[in-house]
């Protein structure tokens, strides 16, 4: 590992970003240099322009994607090198309004139907009833459970916060068939090494496989499902300010994008071409 990547990670961890932010970054200042071949602090503005330019065009890589990449320079060339010229270089990404998809009941129920065990059904189901994000199931402990309480403990989602979250009886009554068909030790979830957490591309995985063989083509990422877990709730009359805290948003306005999604606030509206 050169000095240059030490130092970054370094300032990355004292700032305290995710382990996956950490990655993710790395990553692309790795990229900057592949491509060039030589070390990203001996590079110009234009060339890292050019750079950033041939991910979008000629890569043709997502929005998302280019964001991060622009991130990670930003942070390396901003705090790491402290090059405030090559900062003003670097464009900053306008964010995109998208509404996340959503499934119907019916169509999570076919996805649980459709996992290919118990631990893949379960961990489906975990996810859709609290809410989860993928990071935050994978690293579930069974002391995470407060059953007496009915809420299961999310230690150090995003943003380095801890919060409660939905534990569903029916969910409880299936951890029960789980745990003594598997007999987890730490994690609820565990890799094949037992003494780690499944990794999260491997939870992607199972809920894209489980999705392709329910024959449902949207709603690609497993994240789907925590949106569903909203939407869901405000179809059932949960107010939006109970649901922001058991989802852990900062602010209210995050939550109720939800609002556009229900099939209520939907099917209230008519058509024009219906009053005809």
């Amino acid at each position: 590992m050169t000095e240059l990547r030490q130092k970054m990670i370094r300032d990355m961890q004292l700032r305290r970003l995710a382990p996956r932010t950490q990655h993710s970054y790395v990553e692309a200042v790795a990229g900057l240099a592949k491509y060039y071949r030589k070390s990203p602090d001996m590079l110009s503005k234009e060339e890292v322009q050019n750079y950033l330019l041939y991910l979008e065009h000629e890569r043709k890589l997502a929005w998302s994607s280019c964001n991060i990449v622009t991130c990670g320079l930003r942070f390396f060339y901003d705090i790491t090198v402290q090059n405030p010229d090559m900062r003003l270089a670097i464009p900053p990404r306008k964010s995109q309004r998208r509404l996340p998809e959503v499934l119907s009941r019916e169509d999570v129920a076919r996805i649980f139907a459709c996992a290919a065990n118990p631990k893949h059904r379960l961990l489906l189901m975990t996810t859709y009833s609290a809410g989860l994000r993928v990071s935050e199931v994978v690293r579930l402990k069974h002391e995470h459970l407060d059953v007496s309480r009915m809420t299961i403990r999310v230690e150090q989602g995003k943003g380095n916060k801890d919060r409660y979250t939905l534990l569903s009886e029916r969910l409880l009554e299936e951890l029960k068939e789980y745990t003594k068909l598997y007999h987890p030790s730490a994690w609820l979830f565990p890799s094949v090494k037992k003494n780690t957490p499944l990794d999260i591309t491997t939870a992607q995985k199972i809920y894209t496989t489980a999705r392709l063989k329910a024959g449902i083509c949207h709603g690609r990422g497993i994240h789907t499902l925590r949106h569903c877990f909203a939407t869901h709730l405000l179809e059932d009359g949960v107010d939006p300010h109970t649901i922001q805290k058991l989802l852990g948003h900062r602010q209210l306005s995050t939550t109720a994008k939800y609002l556009h999604l229900t099939r209520q606030r939907l099917a209230s509206v008519r058509s024009p071409l219906d009053r005809g």
